[in-house]
């Protein structure tokens, strides 16, 4: 998701810095830039580390000038059940997804609130309004962001600053994550359907960054899932008890690198920003494209209320003569 993210900023004429812990994927990342015109910058970081994310910040601002985007997306994750899920290996999965959102957002406005500029961008997920089976730690981290977010944005609010911190909420997307899930099960791991490609909410991201909001959702399967989780809790409880696990296996082969919950899978390769699945994965969305250009929406809805009412106003004024 990240590489997408990086594609699309670099494609619009942005420097971009990323960081990472894998070098394969930060010198991949690197070469997307440069070849899209701009300069790149990619840091070998952990971003559970925030002296770590202090001193990569440092670097980006001596190098590329004042960060004015800062994209809040990295993560790792497992498929297990939670009593499968050591004490370890949860927590670090929580660290990383969870407090390094936390951290980059920290870092960020550590430079930008001094500016009164700037914009921070949380990806988030349909999972941090629902939580689904085999994903307790990668779930409980995304609703740990959301309400995270959520404080920090009143405190902004209070004290009228202009930067601006949004969240991109995702629907299940085709990249390699699940070619290194942390997870034992022997069928692989795949996101449940339907899957959409990584540019899509990539360029969401982008819009919310130029265009910022409180919160878009990408995908009318997040839109229906936030939503049905709001009136029909109990019931998806009982649907995702059946489907959810088996949702998220396939007997489809594909690469298996092993867990990258403790040490990154891609020395050997850059694996890119596409999984397995693009037989399977929508390259647009009707839903978060319409989302994008309401405000033609609402000018086009007022614009035929206008019309309809001249032509009432027509067809009255013809029954007077």
């Amino acid at each position: 998701m990240g590489r997408a993210v990086v594609r699309e900023f670099a494609a619009h004429g942005y420097d971009v810095a990323v960081l990472a812990r894998g070098e394969r994927g930060l010198d991949g990342a690197v070469r997307d830039i440069e070849a899209a015109g701009g300069r790149g910058l990619g840091i070998p970081t952990d971003v559970s580390d925030l002296a770590a994310v202090e001193a990569a910040a440092d670097r980006v601002e001596r190098e590329l000038g004042p960060i004015d985007v800062w994209v809040n997306d990295a993560f790792v994750g497992g498929l297990r059940f939670f009593w499968d899920t050591d004490d370890e290996t949860f927590r670090r999965i929580t660290d990383v997804t969870y407090l390094g959102t936390v951290n980059g957002t920290r870092v960020a406005l550590s430079r930008m609130r001094p500016r009164d500029r700037g914009v921070v961008v949380q990806v988030g997920s349909a999972l941090a309004f629902r939580g689904i089976p085999l994903q307790a730690a990668y779930c409980g981290a995304k609703h740990a962001i959301k309400g995270f977010t959520e404080s920090v944005i009143t405190e902004l609010r209070h004290e009228h600053s202009k930067v601006r911190v949004c969240m991109v909420q995702l629907p299940a997307v085709n990249t390699p994550q699940f070619d290194w899930n942390d997870t034992e099960f022997e069928q692989h791991p795949m996101p449940v359907k339907p899957i959409f490609q990584p540019e899509v909410p990539a360029r969401a991201v982008r819009y919310v960054a130029e265009h910022p909001r409180r919160n878009i959702w990408v995908g009318a399967s997040t839109a229906g899932t936030i939503l049905a989780n709001r009136v029909i809790p109990g019931l998806l409880d009982r649907y995702l008890g059946r489907t959810g696990v088996s949702g998220q296996l396939t007997d489809e082969k594909g690469p298996r690198f092993g867990s990258n919950v403790e040490q990154p899978r891609d020395q050997d390769i850059d694996a890119g920003a596409h999984g397995m699945f693009d037989d399977n994965a929508h390259p647009h969305d009707p839903w978060s494209w319409a989302s994008m250009h309401r405000n033609a929406f609402g000018a086009g809805a007022v614009a035929a209320a206008v019309a309809a009412a001249a032509v009432k106003r027509g067809a009255r004024a013809s029954r007077r003569r």
